[in-house]
């Protein structure tokens, strides 16, 4: 087997009907690149690991790292990628809902020094993010991106994807700066450093789950607002002053509104 020329790292966690699947996947569309996946496992109760090995026994191609002890997909990824050897890393959800077929593009921008960061978008032209479940993951996902976007001026249509490909140069020299909490790896990737990345995305039609439940929710949400106020302080101090004045002063208004609404109910 030669050295590969790409690692594909998966954060995962009960994902264990999605593995083969996402191998299989892989396999049709890497047919003349040398590449291997790293199934970085949260020791999933439902035995994602088990698959992983059955499937390592006959494709050495195909590894795995059991975390015991240790969560969160941030974390999972820099633990993943730094065991990694190939040129290029890229970071996918082990959900089947990411498409396979962006990494040929991404790829190609990497080896031709076209990009530092390759990222897969569903909001330039060509892109979707039809395969989000409900309006509630959209508002979620909408509101992540816009405030990444006012807030930190992100270069990104969509700071918020989950699958991008980057120079193992670029994330090796980055990783001591990386935060390592919460689920959005690719913001804190982007922002490590003051330099700026080349950026080339990708659109990507993010399809429907095939298996298991989404991670995404008001607590992953939660966890992501706390970074971006950290970061925002940091990074431009004067306009998250501003957010935040503009959120208590929208705030009072909304009470103080509320107020009037419940004299005025009392006093008929």
């Amino acid at each position: 087997m030669n050295a590969p020329d790409i690692s594909i790292i998966i954060p995962c966690y009960n994902e264990v009907e999605n593995v083969a699947p996402l191998v299989e996947a892989l396999e049709g569309v890497l047919t003349d690149v040398a590449w291997e996946v790293v199934f970085v496992d949260d020791n999933s109760p439902d035995g994602t690991m088990k698959a992983v090995r059955k499937l390592a026994e006959t494709k050495p191609y195909v590894r795995g790292i059991l975390r015991i002890g240790r969560r969160g997909l941030s974390s999972a990824v820099i633990e993943g990628a730094l065991s990694a050897s190939a040129p290029i890393i890229a970071v996918m959800d082990g959900d089947l809902q990411h498409d396979e077929t962006c990494l040929r593009e991404m790829i190609t921008a990497l080896q031709t020094d076209r990009a530092d960061i390759a990222v897969a978008s569903r909001h330039i032209k060509g892109g979707s993010n039809e395969g989000l479940s409900n309006g509630w993951r959209r508002f979620l996902s909408n509101a992540g991106i816009w405030a990444a976007q006012w807030l930190l001026n992100v270069p990104l249509t969509d700071p918020m994807s989950g699958f991008f490909a980057v120079k193992r140069t670029v994330f090796t020299q980055r990783a001591p700066f990386l935060d390592g909490h919460g689920f959005k790896i690719l913001l804190d990737l982007m922002i490590a450093r003051k330099e700026p990345l080349r950026v080339h995305e990708v659109p990507m039609t993010f399809r429907n789950r095939a298996h298991g439940e989404s991670k995404l929710d008001s607590s992953v949400m939660f966890i992501f607002a706390q970074n971006l106020a950290k970061n925002s302080f940091r990074r431009r101090p004067a306009l998250a002053y501003g957010a935040i004045g503009l959120a208590g002063l929208g705030i009072t208004v909304g009470l103080k509104a509320l107020c009037t609404h419940c004299r005025h109910s009392s006093s008929s």
